[in-house]
């Protein structure tokens, strides 16, 4: 079980360990100790380990996430599992902007809050946030799940396609062409799926949120609309 301390180790050559792990490795489970928020800290990681980091980290933490469980005790900056293609991170603390933004796959949870533009341009990521998120968030979103457990800002789901968006708490407003939708029974269970996978069913009723989708009316340019792009 490798250990790397930041304070002593250049974050260049952990990363570059981590790139030249072989699928099969047996150095399946990392620790990273004094991160320090240095930033793109487990970046690009392709095997199918689990990366503890001690502590708080900076932009782009676990970034381009492929196969692995990346767990962050604390803190991270912006673009957290920004383009993540498979895999879980797991966020203990807070997530400031961009989180899982462009992220095409995997599971991102954070625990504490997501500032604006949480899971922009997502293309198939499920993000669970058990506190609220900022503005913009879900902006051009394409594919997955956003689920938040607590309240959303300004602008949520501005020009959507087609992200399903789970809120439990309040909505301050809607973005274009994002509106509320029908829960039915299938949006009932894929959400208790997704809860349950996150870590957060305990006490959490699905019945509690409420949906949020595309018009699609912005999908191809119409004059009429011509205010709104």
């Amino acid at each position: 079980m490798p250990v790397i301390d930041l304070a002593v180790t250049p974050k260049r050559d952990l990363n570059a360990a981590l790139h030249a792990l072989s699928a099969d490795t047996n150095e399946t489970h990392w620790t990273i100790a004094n991160p320090e928020g240095q930033h793109a800290i487990a970046a690009g990681v392709d095997a199918p380990i689990t990366i503890e980091i001690d502590g708080h980290a900076g932009y782009y933490c676990a970034g381009m996430n492929k196969q692995a469980t990346i767990v962050v005790n604390g803190n991270v900056g912006v673009g957290v599992a920004e383009n993540m293609m498979s895999g879980r991170v797991h966020v203990k603390g807070d997530a400031s902007q961009a989180a899982g933004a462009t992220a095409h796959g995997g599971l991102l949870v954070i625990d504490g809050n997501a500032s604006a533009r949480c899971g922009i341009s997502m293309k198939g990521v499920d993000i669970v946030v058990k506190g609220s998120i900022g503005p913009m968030s879900a902006f051009m979103a394409q594919a997955g799940n956003l689920v938040v457990l607590g309240d959303a800002g300004e602008a949520l789901g501005d020009s959507l396609y087609e992200t399903r968006i789970f809120v439990r708490g309040s909505v301050k407003g809607l973005g274009a062409d994002c509106i509320e939708k029908e829960m039915r029974p299938e949006h009932l269970e894929a959400l208790r799926k997704l809860l349950a996978e996150a870590g957060c069913d305990a006490g959490v009723r699905p019945e509690d949120f409420r949906r949020y989708g595309s018009a699609r009316q912005l999908y191809n340019f119409h004059v009429d609309n011509a205010s709104a792009y």
